[in-house]
């Protein structure tokens, strides 16, 4: 069981039993990936696989049929995520140094974890220009190598595995992870979670057996936002009230509800810049531009360009249906020059300056001064 204070894994029956079911025969795939759309639970359902494999009733020889028995020291660790034979890694900002060891990594994502648990395993998706980083890549595998220190098995989870950068600078980090893999350790169980398998590189899904996650039924997601936690943390969040209409919402992914505030706030950050793009006061921009993310808050400035994509695609819908091809041809270089913008974001420009001339190309699109 998960410690009083976490939000309860709820729905994913048959895929549990499948899981339980291989694991029980011993026939679990070494690298498996669990795929699906975001918010439907992936990441808790890795952890609670985790969990199962690390059972020290289990691996005495008396699993629980359903799953994990949930009171031997095993279960409680790993339902801590305080398991040492437990690596959990996610997108992350960039470390200030790319080649920090494989300690200060683990610390780092301690911290992290630690706060999530503390969150109830509550959280809304990595900002933008979070990623998996090749000090991390490195970090697990070197821990795939060390010998388990509480069982017999070690499991390594990797969350949102599509914004992983394994080949960032360093071919040698990239084939450690791809060597992973293809041939785990005997007592190492890797499971990756990804909402876009295709984002991944041909080279590790070619490695993996992939499962899909499907979406929550609406018994499942009723459950989920009943519980204590879950319902002060929306509340906070304040995403819709009322069990019924957060049901809704949620359309079978429940940690969508958690992303809620953070996508209206880089829409309206979205919206915001498209008017001052098309203002006929230039000055407006500088000011737009100078409220843009700093160098070192960049996730919130890629969420904002992401928004603005979704927002210039409605555009243009809407200009394809009205036949106004003028619109419509501005819509599709608009979409060009911020896809141009997010690219410059991931190699480091100052998301003031790239504002600006962002800007200032969309004014001129859209018949804004230039």
């Amino acid at each position: 069981m998960p410690p009083p204070d976490v939000a309860p894994l709820v729905g994913h029956v048959a895929l549990r039993a499948r899981l339980a079911a291989a694991a029980e025969r011993g026939s679990l795939p070494a690298s498996l990936l669990l795929h699906g759309p975001a918010g439907v639970g992936k990441q808790r359902l890795a952890l609670w696989l985790a969990q199962l494999l690390l059972c020290t009733k289990r691996m005495h020889g008396a699993p629980e049929p359903a799953g994990p028995c949930g009171a031997c020291q095993g279960c409680q660790f790993a339902s801590s995520l305080v398991h040492p034979d437990l690596h959990w890694v996610f997108p992350m900002p960039r470390a200030k140094d790319p080649d920090a060891a494989p300690a200060d990594v683990r610390r780092d994502y301690a911290e992290a974890i630690a706060e999530r648990v503390r969150g109830g395993l509550l959280y809304a998706a990595p900002d933008g220009a979070d990623a998996i980083y090749r000090n991390t890549v490195r970090a697990l595998v070197r821990d795939s190598g060390v010998t388990p220190a509480m069982g017999s098995r070690k499991v390594v989870v990797v969350g949102e595995a599509h914004r992983m950068v394994p080949q960032e600078g360093s071919d040698e980090a990239a084939n450690a992870f791809l060597k992973l893999l293809e041939e785990p350790p005997a007592d190492t169980t890797i499971i990756l979670t990804s909402s876009t398998p295709g984002r991944l590189l041909p080279t590790i899904r070619s490695r993996v057996v992939a499962m899909r996650v499907a979406r929550l039924p609406e018994d499942a997601v009723a459950a989920w936002v009943r519980d204590p936690g879950v319902r002060t943390a929306l509340d906070a969040a304040g995403v819709v009230s009322g069990d019924d209409e957060r049901v809704r919402a949620a359309a079978g992914a429940p940690g969508a509800l958690l992303a809620a505030a953070h996508s209206r706030a880089a829409l309206a950050s979205a919206r915001a810049l498209l008017d001052a793009a098309t203002t006929s006061q230039s000055a407006l921009r500088f000011v737009a531009a100078l409220r843009q993310s700093s160098l070192g808050a960049r996730g919130t400035f890629a969420d904002t360009l992401g928004a603005l994509t979704t927002l210039l695609h409605s555009r243009l819908r809407n200009a394809v249906d009205g036949q106004d091809a003028r619109i419509a041809g501005a819509a599709c270089r608009a979409i060009a020059w911020v896809e141009e913008a997010k690219a410059r974001t991931d190699s480091n420009a100052n998301p003031q300056l790239l504002t600006y001339g962002l800007l200032r190309h969309l004014g001129t699109a859209f018949g804004g001064d230039s």
